[in-house]
């Protein structure tokens, strides 16, 4: 396994995904999505460790921990937490590390209260409306960096 490690964080809800308004969000699992990143990851030269959590402070404790295991990027898919957590705006800007923001849909085209991305305001890209291809995407855009 290769030594360079790519972390994938996912937060609230993502969980159901598969199940969860698939109008939206698709019918792909976090897991199917996770296997995808996991065999891209390698043609690419990097291990993906994917997590997800629906607990804002353990997400902010994962970042937190990025800084110390030698991780090239962290793609962050804070699902409600981007768009109300500074704590997680000022994770980002503490670890300095790239971090890549990334949604399945596209929260401009939604209600309003999701155009503000707190992640978006320290992150160094973000990826979006693409469904589960937006993470591949992301994890390409990582591993370029």
């Amino acid at each position: 396994m290769s030594s360079r490690k790519i972390l994938v964080l996912n937060g609230p809800n993502l969980n159901l995904l598969g199940t969860r308004e698939p109008e939206i969000y698709g019918y792909a699992t976090l897991d199917d999505i996770a296997q995808r990143l996991a065999a891209r990851g390698a043609e690419l030269g990097f291990a993906v460790d994917c997590r997800q959590t629906n607990h804002e402070g353990v997400l902010v404790d994962w970042l937190h921990e990025a800084r110390t295991q030698q991780v090239h990027a962290v793609l962050l898919n804070a699902g409600a937490y981007t768009h109300t957590s500074i704590a997680l705006l000022d994770a980002i800007r503490a670890i300095q590390l790239p971090v890549i923001e990334v949604h399945l849909s596209d929260p401009e085209t939604r209600e309003p209260f999701r155009h503000l991305s707190y992640v978006g305001m320290a992150a160094v890209d973000c990826i979006k409306g693409l469904g589960p291809d937006s993470y591949i995407v992301a994890l390409e855009r990582a591993a370029a960096l």
